[in-house]
């Protein structure tokens, strides 16, 4: 196994301290190289996932966050059950003040997909 697949494999999400928890602000992330696998046909979906959240006492660590993410690549999840787990996941992890995470497809079969789930 190659460094990066043992590394997508054990990868989980970690949190750090939030550096001002005293204070309201927002953490915009954008991932645009989303994968997984479409549960019906077995075709690889593409999208864009949007993370938006104003923390509380944690923060995401990027590094883990990526990894995560990329563990989705060879996972049968549709639109909406990746876009809510990715969502589950952060809220558990991270207890914000605010959260959004948006799944943004891409077309495939003439159709797109925006999946936004938000607390």
């Amino acid at each position: 196994m190659r460094y990066g697949e043992k590394a997508i494999k054990e990868a989980t999400l970690e949190a750090w301290d939030n550096p001002f928890p005293d204070r309201d602000y927002t953490v915009e992330i954008s991932y645009p190289e989303f994968t997984c696998i479409c549960p019906r046909s077995g075709y690889p979906d593409f999208a864009t996932i949007r993370i938006t959240y104003v923390p509380d006492k944690k923060i995401v660590e990027l590094r883990s966050l990526k990894l995560y993410l990329n563990s989705f690549r060879d996972r049968a999840i549709s639109h909406e059950g990746a876009t809510n787990t990715i969502f589950d996941a952060l809220k558990e992890l991270l207890k914000p003040r605010s959260l959004q995470v948006i799944g943004d497809f891409n077309v495939r079969g003439n159709v797109k997909t925006i999946v936004k789930v938000s607390m």
